[in-house]
């Protein structure tokens, strides 16, 4: 399986997701544990992962993660500020 990596990271919201995340006041564990009532299996050293960019996020993950974190998708992508 050929990995892909963009500008040296694996995804494009790890950095939203850290600023989302904290500006709701949010821990990694608490995000991981809504994540899992949502029906995504992640543990906190995942979300951690996909916040510095060295792990891939699918599309359903994304969907949930900008449910959770009350912003857009497209936000998340740096789609729009």
């Amino acid at each position: 399986m050929k990995i892909y990596d963009y500008n040296g990271r694996k995804n494009l919201c790890g950095d939203r997701v850290r600023e989302a995340r904290a500006r709701r006041k949010i821990t990694q564990a608490d995000l991981a544990a809504r994540l899992q009532v949502a029906g995504i299996i992640i543990e906190r050293d995942s979300v951690s992962r996909i916040e510095i960019g060295t792990r891939f996020v699918t599309d359903y993950e994304l969907k949930v993660l900008s449910q959770i974190l009350d912003v857009s998708v497209q936000w998340l992508l740096e789609m729009e500020n």
